[in-house]
């Protein structure tokens, strides 16, 4: 649909009733069968709700489709009908079946959605809003498409490039316990029997190897408890800020953590101005985007200091540790040029392009500093076992 259609005219599209179908009997059908479950069914749905997700993939089918289907004339309820009936996911089916009833008896797409925040975050609410009422909804789908499909290939990048230090490191983990449980416990009997002196790896090796046999029904439990402790409380915990505050000082994890970050905010704000969205709203809705909290802490200061009538350049430039001066020259340009929507797209791209470059190298990186230690376990673990068989043997 062309850009100059008025608002009205859209909406009115938006609100168009679906004829009667095949599709639309098999809407009704999965209607039945997901709202209205019978016995078991009912408890079996509710909790498998909260077990399941939508996935990012689905999130990105849903906006690319909605938006080739408004483009191409159908109404809005029709399209939530079909994108239902295509979905195999029970969760975001249920979902759409609200959301299409909901559309139907006239209300705006964005609000429909919003009432199902686990799916759909705020920013992809106010950009349907901001395309709502704009009339340009088809335009803000697409870019809504790009930007869901860049943030994904970023997450997946990242994933990838620390799988394998991770599986590399329990791995290791898992082996170097079962070497101590099950392994050094019989070699060493054999130095205990001979009462001859052994060597201080050798005793720390045999103390290690003692207690953790003796203590391994508390240890294990111990262990799994402090991890999710650990997990807990850099994620939600109190010391969160200060977690987060040492991953941006850490030397070769900091440069990382900072370019991601910066390639989430920088798109983000990119795509909600693009929408018309108002930038202090904008900064606002971004800072719930990022994982980081020294982040998001700035995008929400700095949107009260812009809202004040700062500009956006000086703002970031009181946040140098986390906004480089790249970063900040590139939005003063965009500032006096009227063009920030389309700098900070230019700086998103950058920032993404480094990023999907450092973790294509990151295994390069890190694989030395693994076999170090890899080779630095293995090689004491060596030398606690040699070592007494050497003083064996001078001994006979």
């Amino acid at each position: 649909m062309p850009d100059t259609v008025p608002t009205q005219l859209n909406q009115q599209k938006l609100t168009a009733k679906t004829p009667n179908s095949a599709s639309a009997n098999a809407f009704e059908r999965l209607e039945k069968k997901l709202l209205y479950p019978e016995g078991i069914n009912q408890e079996f749905d509710k909790w498998s709700d909260v077990i399941r997700s939508v996935t990012a993939a689905e999130k990105i089918f849903f906006a690319q489709n909605l938006g080739v289907m408004l483009k191409s004339g159908l109404s809005a309820s029709r399209a939530f009908r079909t994108l239902t009936l295509q979905s195999r996911n029970p969760k975001f089916q249920r979902a759409m079946v609200y959301i299409t009833r909901a559309v139907e008896k006239g209300e705006p797409v964005a609000t429909a959605l919003g009432r199902h925040p686990k799916i759909f975050s705020p920013i992809f609410v106010n950009m349907i809003r901001a395309g709502e009422k704009s009339g340009q909804l088809e335009d803000v789908l697409r870019e809504l498409t790009s930007q869901l499909k860049r943030s994904n290939e970023l997450k997946q990048k990242v994933r990838g490039a620390l799988m394998y230090p991770t599986a590399v490191m329990i791995a290791m983990v898992l082996i170097g316990t079962g070497m101590i449980v099950f392994v050094i416990p019989k070699l060493l009997a054999i130095f205990e029997e001979a009462n001859a002196e052994l060597p201080l790896p050798t005793k720390i090796l045999i103390g290690i190897s003692g207690f953790t046999n003796h203590y391994l029904i508390i240890l294990a439990p111990a262990i799994i408890l402090l991890v999710a402790a650990l997990i807990y409380f850099t994620r939600r915990g109190p010391i969160q800020r200060f977690w987060h505050g040492i991953i941006l000082s850490l030397p070769i994890i900091a440069p990382i953590a900072i370019k991601i970050n910066l390639a989430k905010i920088t798109r983000t704000l990119s795509a909600l101005l693009a929408t018309d969205m108002p930038i202090v709203e904008s900064f606002k809705l971004t800072a719930g985007v990022v994982t980081n909290v020294r982040y998001q802490t700035s995008l929400i200061e700095i949107s009260s200091i812009v809202e004040k009538g700062e500009p956006v350049a000086s703002s970031l430039a009181q946040y140098e540790k986390l906004y480089p001066p790249v970063a900040q020259q590139m939005v003063e340009v965009g500032e006096e040029t009227g063009e920030i929507a389309e700098i900070l797209g230019q700086l998103a791209q950058f920032y993404e392009e480094d990023v999907r470059q450092t973790m294509e190298s990151l295994p390069t990186i890190i694989e030395p500093i693994l076999i170090l230690v890899l080779g630095g376990a293995v090689g004491g673990m060596a030398v606690a076992v040699i070592m007494p068989m050497y003083s064996l043997t001078n001994a006979i």
